[in-house]
């Protein structure tokens, strides 16, 4: 590992690539995010080694001269979706110069009874509550504040039902005031950063996923594979993810919509293990962490032949 400092130019990055491809012992270099993609074209990578660059949103392109020149230095997207690859298309880049490699998740083993019960007492769940949970980013596109109106009339037949969202962004607060204006706020927790998301998947009986956008959606693909019964829209990549009545309940990003998916979990149990069992054989079978390591060599080695 070659730690360097975060400085706006990423010159000391730029400069640390340079010096590590000088001995000739890389053949390849493989970028994560765009800062990361701006050191190895300043350092001039590319006229060395092949470049990838993993590509995970669908937002369009960058089309400044810099960016442009950018990503006209890669051999290779590595998009995580097929949505994103199309978006990429979108913006100008052929085909040719796109592998698709699904992320993947770890398949965990199954979470036994002490271990759900230690979870659902940390996050002060009670006897006969019914927990919903999410996962994601506190910004306007991952829609929190639809699943939070949607609770209030998922509990006019269960009164017990309530909703954990963990995560950061500068819409949590609005959501914590939204869920105060419903009086919800006893139902619905926002605690912020979590570490230990076992502990946060154990502790649930259903997760749902209301984004209005997404790229593939890993925080879903935990659950799944945690074998958690799951409500998710199918915006963006997710309905590469989901298949309706199969694997997920898929709704709208909406309270309505949301609300009626959540309603049916809550009254059918058979449902619910249904869906959570054939979720996780599907991250199993498609978006495991092994399947990804397996099809991003397979990448590399396309590239670098």
């Amino acid at each position: 590992m070659h730690c360097v400092s975060r400085d706006a130019l990423r010159l000391s990055a730029s400069s640390r690539i340079r010096s590590l491809l000088s001995d000739g012992r890389i053949d390849l270099v493989h970028v994560n995010e765009a800062h990361a993609l701006t050191a190895s074209w300043l350092a001039g990578a590319h006229r060395r080694v092949p470049v990838l660059s993993s590509r995970r949103i669908g937002f369009p392109l960058k089309k400044n001269l810099v960016s442009r020149a950018r990503y006209r230095s890669l051999a290779c997207f590595i998009a995580n979706s097929r949505n994103v690859a199309q978006s990429l298309v979108a913006c100008g880049i052929s085909p040719d110069r796109i592998a698709i490699v699904n992320e993947g998740v770890e398949i965990p083993s199954p979470v036994d009874t002490p271990e759900r019960a230690a979870a659902r007492k940390k996050w002060d769940v009670r006897e006969g509550d019914f927990l919903f949970g999410c996962a994601s980013a506190f910004v306007p596109e991952k829609g929190q504040h639809h699943v939070v109106q949607a609770l209030a009339t998922v509990q006019k037949e269960f009164p017990n039902a309530r909703l954990l969202l963990v995560g950061e962004g500068k819409c949590r607060s609005e959501v914590a005031a939204l869920a105060a204006n419903l009086r919800l706020q006893q139902s619905v927790s926002t605690p912020g950063f979590v570490t230990h998301m076992r502990e946060f998947y154990s502790a649930l009986d259903a997760f749902v996923f209301p984004s209005e956008f997404e790229g593939l959606g890993t925080a879903l693909q935990a659950a799944m594979a945690y074998g958690m019964p799951v409500v998710s829209t199918t915006r963006g990549a997710l309905g590469e993810v989901v298949e309706d009545q199969r694997t997920a309940l898929v709704a709208e990003p909406n309270a309505g919509d949301l609300a009626t998916a959540m309603l049916r979990l809550l009254r059918d149990q058979t449902l619910r293990q249904r869906l959570g069992q054939a979720g996780r054989e599907e991250m199993k079978l498609r978006f495991s962490a092994d399947r990804m390591v397996d099809n991003t060599v397979r990448v590399y080695e396309k590239v670098s032949a």
